[in-house]
């Protein structure tokens, strides 16, 4: 009976000279007297060396595919966008390049001359396009009003006798993309469940803008299927507050719905599996009429539900079926589309909106649409190269972590200054716990600017607005409460030594100059006054050898807010700034008589 010790087999050899040597090893210990040629040129080596070859190309591919299942060690671009996919991250399309442009019109005056005709300015619709010099394309991405406040306008044309202005420049502003919009009819035979439908020009594909049915039924893009709420504008009907925020916001069921599924160098429309027949009509949600699962019984259980899913239908949407599509998409071209200073001159297909224009002069419609024009003041920038994979982690390692949900401040912070400027601008807002409450409720005070550039409290229309943007992501179990900000009208007063054989008028200037600069900036509410700052800005102007006083003193009256506030109890103990409560803002309303300064 042999006694000879039975090795294990290695399982740790992964490569061709390992697994080669435990297998001469295996055959000299095991086949001592079979197989005794392990020369170099032998067929039992040829054998030898086709097995370690055999296992070690396994080996590489066990472990390439094993690193391919992870997000960290993956390599394969398609398998990074696929691993970053299941982490709920939507891989973007084609990047796109914006900016602001500035649009001037040709605006009639009124019959008295004083101002430009109301009726006259138009509303220049999104998705009207231009080019630049160099022939690539834009799209306005929001409508652009010229009868807003806030537009610069200026004499243009008068009366040569009578010098009576006949005709007023109006500029307005607006935010344009790089692309070019194409449009697609796509024939739907037979219901299929999940149907998937192919765009031609996949790459290029940066935003899908609508999806319509033969029957006029559209189709809404949302982030999963099972989603079947999407948040939509309409017209703000409130007068009073149209012109700070001209839309408002609503939630809107919607069966009809599809999801984006983008892979490299291909885009398509993912559709649910439900039918016609499970088909309800679009309408505003109520979440009161939420039906709980009570199924006869007696007694409520605990139940939580998707604050995105207000229905209890499991058919993630209507498939489209015997029809025909109409998709309609930004496209962006694979090369640069990043323009200079003043290239984009070119005006391509626009759309205008006159308020009462069965009751206006066709010519004199014609003679402000043929005015239009349009110049960038700023770069349109933006990297038009795809995402590489290690670019692509770090986006879908961030989009994880933060699970498409408010949870702190920062995150109802950002909430807040992305809501679209359709429903009203946000120019600064601070999140604080409120202490009296016993819910621990938070307290979110917000701030806007006038057409003056002043702050002012947000409207009803804007906070209602704001409340049903952040309901999208808060907490179920957080309770905020949108409330105005208060303003603190400030002054600032300084003396300044300057040195022999600089003009002191001129230095003195300067430094006005230079402050009010520095308080243009709008600060964070509850965000202190530093007066170490202002010392070092004045010091650091040439003609000043020393900034002697700063004193800051606080602004009351007709014109000004009407906060009661004592700079000496508020500042700090070294008095090197003033300590502003979290729910107030500092502002210097009137630069020009509000910061004075004394040579010395």
């Amino acid at each position: 009976m042999s006694t000879k010790k039975i090795v294990p087999i290695k399982y740790t050899d992964r490569d061709f000279t390992s697994i080669k040597d435990s297998l001469v090893e295996y055959a000299k210990r095991y086949y001592e007297d079979t197989y005794k040629d392990f020369n170099e040129a032998s067929f039992g080596s040829l054998m030898l060396d086709s097995v370690a070859y055999v296992g070690d190309i396994l080996s590489f591919y066990l472990d390439f595919q094993a690193n391919e299942c992870f997000l960290d060690t993956a390599l394969e671009y398609q398998n990074v966008v696929k691993l970053t996919k299941q982490m709920g991250y939507k891989y973007p399309g084609r990047p796109t390049a914006q900016g602001i442009a500035s649009f001037y019109i040709l605006c009639p005056a009124n019959a008295a001359g004083t101002k430009p005709d109301a009726d006259y300015m138009p509303i220049l619709k999104k998705e009207s396009s231009f080019s630049s010099i160099a022939g690539n394309k834009y799209m306005l991405a929001e409508d652009v009003d010229f009868s807003h406040s806030n537009n610069e306008i200026i004499v243009a044309k008068v009366n040569s006798i009578t010098g009576i202005p006949v005709y007023y420049a109006v500029k307005a502003h607006g935010h344009i993309i790089s692309g070019e919009m194409k449009t697609e009819f796509i024939d739907i035979g037979d219901y299929t469940k999940l149907r998937s439908v192919p765009l031609a020009d996949g790459e290029g594909v940066s935003e899908i803008l609508s999806v319509f049915d033969a029957d006029g039924n559209e189709y809404y893009e949302v982030d999963y299927l099972s989603q079947d709420v999407v948040y939509k504008e309409f017209v703000n009907p409130t007068q009073s507050d149209k012109e700070d925020a001209p839309k408002i916001i609503k939630p809107v069921q919607v069966p009809r719905r599809f999801v984006v599924e983008r892979e490299l160098g291909k885009t398509s429309l993912q559709f649910g599996y439900g039918s016609e027949s499970d088909n309800s009509s679009d309408q505003i949600m109520d979440p009161s009429n939420i039906l709980l699962k009570m199924h006869g019984k007696k007694y409520i259980s605990d139940e939580s539900f998707d604050p995105y899913n207000f229905t209890t239908s499991d058919k993630l949407g209507v498939s489209p079926s015997n029809t025909t599509l109409e998709i309609t998409y930004r496209s962006n071209t694979a090369g640069t589309t990043n323009a200079p200073v003043g290239a984009i001159t070119q005006i391509n297909d626009i759309e205008t909106k006159f308020t009462n224009y069965f009751d206006l002069s066709r010519s004199k419609i014609a003679d402000v649409r043929n005015s239009l024009e349009i110049i960038n003041d700023v770069p349109i920038l933006g990297d038009l190269q795809f995402v590489d994979a290690g670019a692509l982690k770090a986006r879908a390692q961030g989009a994880f972590y933060s699970q498409n949900r408010a949870v702190t401040s920062d995150d109802y912070k950002n909430l807040a200054y992305s809501m679209s400027p359709h429903f009203g601008s946000i120019k600064r807002c601070n999140i604080i716990l409120d202490s009296d409450s016993f819910k621990r409720n938070l307290n979110m005070y917000t701030i806007c600017e006038n057409s003056a550039g002043k702050l002012v409290a947000p409207n009803n229309s804007i906070k209602q607005n704001l409340k049903t943007w952040i309901s999208r992501y808060k907490m179920i179990n957080d309770s905020i409460d949108i409330l105005d900000a208060r303003v603190l009208n400030l002054g600032v007063e300084f003396t300044i030594v300057t040195e022999d054989g600089f003009n002191k008028s001129e230095v003195l200037n300067n430094c006005l100059n230079e402050i009010e600069t520095y308080f243009s900036k709008v600060p964070e509410i509850g965000e202190s006054l530093s007066i170490i700052k202002i010392y070092s800005i004045l010091n650091d102007i040439d003609g000043v050898i020393d900034a002697m006083h700063v004193t800051i003193d606080h602004k009351s009256g007709t014109n000004y807010a009407d906060l009661r506030f004592n700079v000496k109890e508020n500042m700090s103990a070294d008095g090197r700034y003033v300590i502003i409560p979290k729910n107030v803002i500092y502002e210097i309303k009137f630069p020009e008589s509000d910061i004075r300064g004394v040579v010395k």
